[in-house]
């Protein structure tokens, strides 16, 4: 990642509550395409989220704390703020000298952008400022929200728009929440009453039907673009007599997490 920064653009691109089984489930059985044209042979990667839900996780983010491999072992992390002691900071880390990633990479001559989704990005209270005011510039707005069917659309029209509105040798960061897979999620099942675990899968079809936009978007500036993709956390459907996040079950603490590199032109 050392060797990266300042000569790609960058995103982090978290599918939120996406459910680790779920996610392999529907690679395996050819659901969702376009994720799996990104995906390794093994596919998505098993990890440990450092928290279990939205706003815990994404601080960790912004930290350098992405999602921990399950294996055991000391793993070296892509991004990390300097501190003495770290065990996990090595040769090919990205170190910044500041609080967070976000004005880390500012430092390094980046602009941010940060396309949020849930509540936690709205700006709509002090607590729903403190991640979206990491960035030079952020947006969100109702359709970007978890009640709006189309989410993932309204966000991508905002990202075109702050993209095209960059000068091309300026290198960008872009966050991007998706709201889609969060309760309510059950509008993308024909006749479902209440939220559950095919209605989620339901959702991440239906991000998957416009990751070629997003990856086009990514790539439109002629640039080579190092993608992050993970869910923050998992969420619960009766599992245990659970539901929901903020638990320590394994559906919320297990996520998918994988990384690739995109180049322009080939989306």
């Amino acid at each position: 990642m050392a060797a990266l920064v300042g000569t790609h653009d960058l995103a982090l691109v978290t599918l939120d509550t996406l459910r680790y089984d779920v996610a392999v489930e529907l690679a395996a059985t050819g659901r969702t395409p376009h994720l799996s044209r990104v995906l390794p042979e093994t596919g998505w990667e098993r990890r440990h989220t450092p928290a279990s839900f939205t706003y815990a996780a994404h601080h960790a983010f912004f930290a350098g704390f992405l999602p921990t491999p399950v294996t055991p072992g000391r793993h070296e992390r892509l991004f990390a703020a300097r501190f003495p002691g770290s065990e996990t900071t090595a040769g090919g880390t990205f170190v910044f000298d500041a609080p967070d990633l976000v004005t880390g990479l500012a430092e390094a001559g980046y602009h941010t952008l940060c396309l949020g989704g849930v509540g936690f990005f709205n700006r709509r209270s002090a607590l729903g400022s403190v991640l979206p005011g990491l960035f030079a510039e952020d947006h969100w707005r109702p359709e970007f929200g978890v009640t709006e069917p189309d989410s993932l659309r309204h966000q991508l029209d905002q990202l075109r728009d702050s993209a095209a509105g960059l000068a091309p040798q300026r290198p960008l960061f872009t966050f991007l929440n998706v709201s889609a897979l969060h309760q309510p999620n059950r509008h993308y099942l024909p006749g479902a009453a209440e939220d559950g675990r095919d209605s989620h899968a339901a959702a991440l079809c239906y991000v998957d039907t416009l990751l070629p936009r997003l990856f086009a978007l990514l790539t439109s500036r002629g640039r080579p673009c190092f993608v992050i993709m993970c869910a923050d956390h998992g969420t619960a459907y009766g599992e245990d007599g659970h539901h929901g996040h903020r638990i320590g079950h394994d559906v919320v603490w297990t996520v998918p997490y994988t990384q690739f590199t995109l180049r322009p032109g080939e989306w």
